[in-house]
Formats: C-alpha cells, structure tokens, sequence
C-alpha cells in the first residue's frame, strides 16, 4: 500500500467514525476494504490518537485528538479542550454520560463525551448529528435562536423518531418557552426509546447560543425519582461555568 492509498484509506475509516461509533467489520463494509486492512488503520489511528475505543467495547470512535484540532479551527477555539473537566466533574456528580454538541445548520453536532463506570451506559452520541427538535441539546439552542433563524427552521416538517418526538410547531414552541424559563430542557425518549436526557445552552459573545451541555442515560434509572431539580441545577451550573470560561477566553 503507497503511503497516498495509506491516507485516502484512513480518511474514509475517520468518516465512517464521524458518524458515530463502530466495529472493524462495520467499517469494512462501508469503506470496502478487508477487516484485515482496516484493523490495521484503526491501530495506526488509535496510536496517533485519531480513534481511540468505546470504553468496555470494541467499537471504535473519534478520538479527542480530532475534537481538539477541529476546536481550534472553529470560533471559541479549544472548545472541547475548555470542557473537558466540566464534562467530567458533570459526569461524576450524576452518575450519567455527559456530552457537549454545537450548531451545524439545524442539527446538533455531538463532539464530545465523559463517560461513568456504570456497568449498563447509554451510548456514546460523539461525531453524530441529529435534528434539533428531537434532543435535548437542540432544544436548548432552539430556545436562543435569533427569531429570524427560528423561523426558517419551522419552514421544515419535524421529523418523528418515537412516538414522544414533537412533530407539532405549537407544542415546541411550547417547550421552548419552558426551557427559557427554567435554563434546562428535559427529553423523554423523544429521539431513542430507553433513553431520557437533559441539557442547557452555552452562551458566548453578546449571548450568542454556541453550544449544549447535556447528561444522558437509560429512561429506567435515569432521573431518579426526586432527582430532577438536582440535575438541572448541575447541568445550569456546568454551562455556566463554560459560558463564562468562553467569554474570558480561557
């Protein structure tokens, strides 16, 4: 193999992981090319820290190296790198995954997340992007979208994914009107049955909405019962810590 085939190679594997994780025989038979070769490109990748392994797993995901160059060639450079500990310190307080999306057109792009050690965890929503109206993380930057951009995003059906997901434009409006009072929104299996999750806005410049912070886990145990009010207080916490760290570009 020349070391251009090599790079043209390893390009199409970071594709198919951008759009969430995957196996080696899953991404074989995407980019068409023996589990043997592709195995060996995930392993130069991991050792550069392109992908790295889904924790307990033997799938594949983005590595935080790729966030970490992509961060620094966006504005608020170095946003995933910023967010990182809070992400963590979030993580361990709930008990649940938490992650950090941003804008891209009207869908969330997920870029990263901290992981818990309980044994049964949700999955991990890294390199995906998904609707706006669905997740929790849309949600919250629906609710600070300029009115004008609002108002093209309503010029699109809103797509169903469970029977729980708001297809109706009064209903979100609605929602919306909530989380802006209460600086959280909460989904209940609206994108992917089994699974509940919460989130507020990260706020920059001029209280430009620039991303979410959410928490995520299994609808059973996820929020335990009395624990809401406790959950959004961290997760309001979390963004705001962010949103300040942004504002003092730190």
């Amino acid at each position: 193999m020349s070391r251009v085939q090599a790079i043209e190679r390893a390009f199409a594997v970071l594709a198919v992981l951008a759009d969430g994780p995957a196996g080696v025989t899953d991404v074989a038979d995407r980019v068409r090319l023996p589990k043997s070769t592709v195995a060996r490109l995930l392993r130069a990748l991991q050792r550069e820290g392109a992908v790295e392994q889904v924790p307990g797993e033997t799938r594949y995901r983005v590595g935080e190296r790729m966030g970490l160059l992509a961060a620094r060639l966006t504005p608020g450079a170095s946003l995933v790198s910023l967010a990182r500990p809070t992400l963590e310190e979030l993580a361990a307080d709930v008990g649940e995954a938490a992650g950090l999306g941003v804008p891209d057109g009207f869908r969330v792009h997920y870029i990263d997340q901290a992981d818990t050690t309980n044994a049964v965890q949700a999955r991990d929503w890294t390199g995906t992007r998904v609707p706006m109206h669905a997740v929790p993380s849309g949600q919250a930057l629906l609710a600070h979208m300029p009115a004008p951009e609002f108002a093209r995003f309503l010029g699109a059906p809103l797509e169903r994914f469970t029977p729980n997901t708001i297809t109706d434009a009064g209903q979100l409006l609605a929602r919306l009107d909530r989380i802006r009072a209460e600086g959280v929104a909460w989904v209940r299996e609206e994108f992917d049955v089994g699974i509940n999750s919460a989130a507020a806005v990260v706020l920059g410049e001029r209280s430009r909405p620039v991303a979410a912070i959410h928490v995520h886990g299994p609808s059973y145990r996820f929020p335990e019962a009395g624990d809401e009010a406790r959950v959004s207080g961290l997760l309001r916490a979390a963004a705001g810590r962010v949103s300040d760290s942004l504002r003092r570009g730190a």
